[in-house]
């Protein structure tokens, strides 16, 4: 689809008056996002959550589950081939189905937020995986536009394709959709949390020397896990279980006092785009954090959170901020602030925007 309308010649009656001229109306253009489910997180967050900015600049978000077998996965290419603009999330298909894609497609951008080209940190054959890194260039080289969600995974698409193509694009979370924490506990009353699924919850067990040693020095420590799953941390820390919905999680971050967040140090980590921690912030939660991967360039050191390494490093962190009300809310109040500058759906959302309208223009040129 293109612009509708245009200047209309002659002397027709009327019709160069400019009171009675038509405004030029541009026609509502459909963005199919091509994804696993369309309740996954990473589409809620990545592109859902663009929808009304996206909506204001007449562009339709649609999803459309992919396929997984043969017959209806050709059958999906009606849809791609008639909308204008196709965004292709995570997903790695193989080179016979991703050609079939692009022939269909007027645009087709890819959209990723973790190290899609490795396996994942559980994986029993390690990280390295030569179908998954092929998948990945063949992907990146006939996409019109890459959007990665942080330096590393930027470092990778340009080893496959040409750096102009290529975009930033952060996950981000909408402020107004958070309630600040109060910060009123303090000492062994301070409630820590972590939230994510239990993919990545087995992380948490990385930490627990931290935490342990954490609760010895305060008598106590608290742990909410908002989750699916809950790991065993030990009889040193009193752990709450909370299911995750999406209802809940709001109240579950805001009535905390410190977040935290664990990545292991392997190479599926570095693709990591740090929800959680923007989650934290947005709550006005500081953070603790290991200083691996996106952690590095999500949390300023003693603004926003403290970056720890070792037990010590964490039972002290953890010590300085459970003492403080005072501490946690002013990084409490640093983090919602560096949401708000860096990583706002309303930036984001008119960047998106921006992005198609740029590649929609040139395919008219």
């Amino acid at each position: 689809m293109g612009w509708a309308g245009g200047e209309v010649c002659g002397k027709l009656a009327g019709m160069d008056s400019p009171q009675n001229a038509e405004p030029m109306v541009r026609p509502q253009r459909t963005l199919l996002a091509l994804v696993g489910a369309p309740d996954h997180v990473c589409y809620r967050y990545r592109l859902q959550a663009f929808a009304p900015s996206l909506a204001e600049a007449g562009w339709r978000l649609e999803p459309l589950v992919l396929a997984r077998n043969v017959l209806p996965a050709l059958a999906e290419l009606g849809k791609i081939a008639v909308a204008d603009a196709v965004v292709l999330q995570r997903h790695l298909l193989p080179w016979w189905r991703i050609e079939l894609v692009r022939r269909a497609a007027r645009l087709l951008l890819f959209d990723f937020d973790d190290a899609v080209f490795f396996r994942d940190s559980n994986h029993r054959r390690g990280p390295r995986s030569g179908r998954r890194m092929r998948r990945f260039r063949a992907t990146v080289r006939r996409a019109d536009a890459v959007l990665a969600g942080n330096r590393f995974l930027i470092r990778h698409a340009a080893r496959a394709t040409g750096k102009d193509k290529i975009r930033f694009f952060p996950t981000c979370v909408d402020l107004s959709a958070y309630r600040s924490a109060t910060h009123e506990r303090r000492s062994d009353q301070a409630k820590l949390v972590w939230i994510g699924s239990r993919s990545t919850a087995t992380s948490l067990l990385e930490g627990r020397p931290g935490l342990e040693l954490a609760s010895r020095r305060l008598g106590g420590l608290h742990l909410r896990l908002i989750c699916d799953w809950f790991p065993d941390l030990g009889p040193d820390i009193t752990v709450e279980r909370r299911a995750w919905t999406l209802a809940g999680e709001v109240d579950d971050l805001a009535t905390a006092d410190i977040g935290l967040s664990w990545l292991p140090d392997h190479p599926w980590s570095r693709g990591k785009c740090g929800l959680k921690v923007l989650q934290y912030m947005a709550a006005g939660l500081p953070v603790v954090a290991n200083p691996v991967g996106v952690h590095r360039e999500l949390i300023e050191h003693g603004r926003t959170g403290l970056l720890a390494r070792t037990p010590e490093e964490w039972a002290e962190a953890i010590e300085r901020l459970a003492a403080s009300p005072e501490l946690r809310a002013e990084m409490g109040r640093a983090g919602r602030e560096r949401v708000a500058a860096h990583y706002s759906v309303a930036h984001w959302g008119h960047a998106m925007v921006n992005l198609l309208d740029e590649l929609d223009a040139a395919k008219h040129v």
